[in-house]
């Protein structure tokens, strides 16, 4: 039997999340080294050693960043992947959905594409791992778009995944913030992404 969920105990919890946030937003503006736990502590209205009380230090904390937009987007991935009935609407749900995450998300995709290398040994393997296996959910629901003899080709396979993730993962540092709200900012990245994916050769 698990113990209710005390009122102290939701506001850890949102205050871990506040620190989450804000950590993610300075990183991306001015990356993990110009960033101290002071200036995150400050962010949220506390002093920096107060964080301690939530992560173990400022790499605990990219860690803690990182980490979570890999399971977000693994599971976000299979659940949109699950509830699409043919291989046709499966691609285009997750290109919806990883679009949707990108423009949504910019400052984390910013920090996981700058900052990995600061991750410590075991967080940089588990983002490595859930990584891969986004990928390869990708790769399974491409797969039969582009049947051939003896069976699709998977090097082939990854490097469209990988390149149409270059393509979406792109706009966080080529465009606006309003640009990324606009609408018509997502229609034309899932029309690229889908036909970057389809391509013939």
């Amino acid at each position: 039997m698990t113990s209710p969920v005390t009122a102290r105990d939701r506001a850890k919890a949102e205050r871990s999340d506040a620190i989450l946030h804000a950590a993610a937003r300075l990183f991306a503006a001015r990356g993990y080294s110009g960033v101290s736990l002071e200036d995150i502590g400050a962010a949220v209205g506390v002093s920096g050693p107060a964080v301690y009380r939530h992560f173990a230090g400022k790499q605990a904390l990219l860690g803690a960043v990182l980490v979570k937009v890999s399971q977000d987007l693994i599971r976000g991935g299979r659940q949109v992947s699950e509830e699409s009935p043919t291989p046709d609407e499966r691609m285009r749900a997750l290109i919806g959905f990883h679009v949707e995450f990108a423009l949504g998300n910019a400052e984390v995709i910013q920090v996981q594409d700058r900052d990995v290398a600061f991750l410590s040994e075991g967080d940089r393997a588990e983002v490595r791992r859930l990584q891969r296996a986004y990928i390869e959910l990708w790769m399974a629901a491409l797969s039969p778009l582009h049947v051939k003899p003896g069976g699709a080709d998977q090097d082939e396979l990854r490097l469209r995944v990988q390149a149409c993730f270059g393509l979406i993962n792109s706009t966080p540092h080529s465009t606006r913030a309003a640009a990324r709200r606009h609408s018509a900012t997502a229609t034309v990245l899932v029309a690229m992404a889908d036909a970057a994916l389809r391509a013939t050769t």
